[in-house]
């Protein structure tokens, strides 16, 4: 998704002089061409997120729409006190772009996987939570933060995801993307896992189990109507993260249910459990080690057919 960011960030620079982009000294292969397009655009300020997110609030009550760039963890986690404290309390239009998220950056260890983020970023006021699914959402959810007064979090897959090509159905804030159709179970995913949930509807639709698939692209404003016809046209609900289970996708969905008086028939989260991601590996192999594959996701499915 970093190449669909970096061509939608170059599309906006090219008509508006107040889109800036400021790297944490990394993304070099990425934002090389911007930079050297756009050299009064752009900013490297090194190994200093913290000043980083500092600088960029100080540029938006200038007038600019920043966008800071790093690996998911550095972005967020290093400087959150600064996203706090100097973008969001003042409102500030500051894009935090985060490379990696989950196990993006599996093989560099737990230093580098993002595994709370979207936890943390969901209980900033003021923050929206942006965490497409594919490379079209991350390229309308890039154009979406450009456009939008305010801070944004925007959680982006190191590598390409093929846009989902089943039912047209165009990216909004606060719209649940409904992916494929389905009556007998209901997936909600955030960010890449999403093609996970496709992979298993498909193989499940050749033995005739219907799965209904959802990309929750926007995590700060669930659409309840969506969610609402999930619980009640389905046999259950199941959510699908990256991410720490405290907090993140499966807490948003339960939350919608219990403060409207939804009352799923059955209800799975398959998350992070609570824990610190000691293993090192890659993305495939992390997700598959801590349950967040297509193998669990099956499994789940079957098992709640069967109870």
């Amino acid at each position: 998704m970093r190449d669909v960011f970096i061509e939608a960030l170059t599309e906006l620079a090219v008509e508006r002089e107040d889109v800036f982009l400021i790297t944490g000294d990394l993304g070099f292969g990425v934002l090389d061409k911007f930079a050297e397009r756009f050299p009064r655009q752009y900013l490297n300020v090194g190994v200093a997120e913290q000043n980083m997110t500092g600088i960029a609030a100080g540029l938006a009550l200038e007038g600019y729409r920043v966008f800071t760039y790093s690996i998911a963890n550095f972005s967020t986690l290093r400087c959150l006190e600064q996203i706090r404290n100097d973008v969001c309390y003042h409102d500030a239009n500051v894009t935090v772009v985060s490379i990696g998220g989950g196990f993006g950056y599996g093989a560099l260890g737990m230093s580098h996987h993002a595994t709370e983020d979207l936890s943390i970023m969901r209980a900033i006021p003021n923050l929206r939570v942006l965490v497409p699914g594919d490379d079209y959402e991350a390229m309308e959810a890039t154009k979406y933060a450009a456009s939008t007064p305010g801070p944004s979090y925007l959680r982006l897959e190191r590598a390409p995801v093929k846009s989902v090509d089943t039912i047209e159905e165009p990216f909004t804030y606060g719209k649940i993307r409904v992916l494929q159709k389905g009556d007998d179970f209901s997936v909600f995913c955030s960010g890449g896992v999403t093609a996970i949930a496709m992979n298993v509807a498909k193989a499940l639709k050749r033995e005739g189990i219907a799965i209904r698939v959802h990309s929750v692209h926007s995590l700060k404003s669930i659409d309840k109507n969506v969610v609402s016809a999930a619980v009640s046209e389905t046999k259950g609900l199941i959510t699908l993260e990256e991410n720490n289970l405290k907090g993140g996708l499966g807490s948003a969905i339960s939350e919608v249910c219990m403060d409207f008086g939804l009352y799923p028939k059955k209800f799975v989260r398959l998350g992070l459990h609570d824990t610190y991601s000691s293993v090192v590996g890659s993305q495939e192999f992390l997700r598959s080690h801590y349950g967040i594959d297509e193998a669990k996701l099956e499994k789940t499915i079957r098992s709640m057919i069967e109870v």
